[in-house]
């Protein structure tokens, strides 16, 4: 992976490369981004730069077997690996043997206790078919179905045994940990390892919630925000990387809020079955009364905590949407881009409640869902949920208690 193949970021490239030109590069730090703005790809693009054998000035002449040369380095320091040194080309496969991975896993069957290893082979398969993708897609990838992904204190004892051997072939040993919120009290094992690593030793943690990592190990990780991607720089990607209208993916742009991987699911229609499940949990709440309630409600329970949590997701995105309308107007660029069925559905949520109505339901709906990542009994919560929703919008009563 290299820098020019992730979308946009110029910026926080630039920054990345200076941090080893100028030999400012701390033993830890923490790429913190939103879904969808290219974190991860960012971070294996930077240890593919640190290993480049050219930005180390390595140079080789052509070998007698019919290998190319590698590139001469010029006065000039480069600002991205070359891509064609040997160590360029394992670390494109994701098998060079001083980069390590760690990542959310599951057990396989009853009892395991499962390594990042053990799934290596489809996490490289992953990387390349969803570069994008979130920890849910990965999840499902594996086979996850309900189960919660974890990165347990097994895996944390097979990195300490891996970072205290001898880097292979690069000068450094890295180690890209991509979600660490999974990590739970487990991660207190690695904080003398991050806090005094061995030498020529790199940690980078790929993060999207801060609030969710151990604090201990925030202290000690120097921070790099990536910010949400522009509408232009996604319009641009979906024309030449997913072969979509110029006109349709400036509109999808415009209302993916910065996330390249929501963007991908809006061109594909991915909205409209959590718009088919929202329509019915809305007329159960409001309309057709307890029976109906009890069966959505058993629906819902069986789709698994992943999915849960899509459907939270994509419920406030669509009261988000609501709110711009009612403070912008359909006539406004942003009414205009949003697809028509999106639309629509947020005038009707405009109809069913007022700002502090759908401010109430949206703080809900943040809660819930980080209830569900805390192991929350699903047809309970949706019970709570549904109640509290009723009351929110019939008679405002819950908030006054918000």
């Amino acid at each position: 992976m290299q820098f020019k193949d992730v979308i946009g970021q110029q910026y926080t490239k630039q920054q990345l490369a200076e941090l080893v030109q100028h030999n400012r590069l701390s033993h830890a730090l923490l790429f913190l981004g939103k879904e969808g703005s290219g974190d991860l790809l960012l971070a294996l693009a930077f240890a593919q730069y640190i290993v480049c054998d050219r930005v180390n000035g390595k140079t080789a002449a052509p070998s007698l077997f019919g290998e190319a040369a590698l590139p001469t380095q010029d006065s000039r320091l480069p600002t991205d690996s070359c891509g064609v040194c040997p160590s360029c080309g394992k670390a494109q496969k994701f098998i060079h043997p001083d980069i390590h991975f760690s990542y959310p896993v599951i057990p396989r069957k009853a009892g395991d206790k499962p390594l990042s290893t053990d799934y290596i082979s489809e996490w490289r398969e992953f990387i390349q078919l969803y570069p994008y993708g979130n920890v849910f897609d990965w999840l499902q990838f594996i086979g996850a179905e309900n189960k919660q992904g974890n990165i347990t204190v097994h895996e944390c004892n097979d990195i300490i045994h891996k970072l205290s051997m001898k880097s292979f072939e690069s000068g450094y040993k890295i180690l890209i940990m991509w979600m660490p919120e999974y990590l739970g009290n487990a991660g207190n094992k690695l904080l003398k390892l991050i806090e005094e690593p061995p030498p020529d030793t790199l940690f980078i943690l790929v993060a999207e919630n801060e609030s969710q990592i151990l604090p201990t190990i925030l202290s000690r990780c120097q921070l790099v925000k990536i910010p949400a991607l522009p509408v232009t720089d996604i319009a641009i990607a979906l024309s030449e990387r997913a072969n979509i209208a110029a006109e349709q993916a400036r509109q999808v742009a415009s209302i993916s809020e910065g996330n390249y991987r929501e963007a991908l699911q809006l061109t594909q229609h991915a909205e409209e079955d959590w718009q088919d499940l929202l329509r019915d949990w809305l007329n159960a709440t409001l309309k057709t009364g307890p029976a109906a309630q009890v069966k959505w409600i058993e629906e819902i329970s069986k789709l698994g905590r992943e999915k849960q949590k899509q459907f939270l997701r994509y419920f406030g995105h669509l009261l988000e949407q609501s709110v711009r309308l009612r403070a912008m107007g359909t006539d406004s660029i942003q009414g205009q881009n949003m697809p028509e069925k999106e639309r629509d559905f947020a005038l009707r949520l405009n109809k069913l409640a007022d700002i502090s109505q759908q401010q109430a339901i949206i703080e809900e709906l943040d809660r819930a869902a980080y209830y569900i990542e805390r192991n929350a009994h699903g047809k309970m919560l949706f019970h709570a949920l549904t109640i509290k929703l009723y009351h929110i919008i019939a008679n405002k009563s819950l908030l006054l208690v918000n």
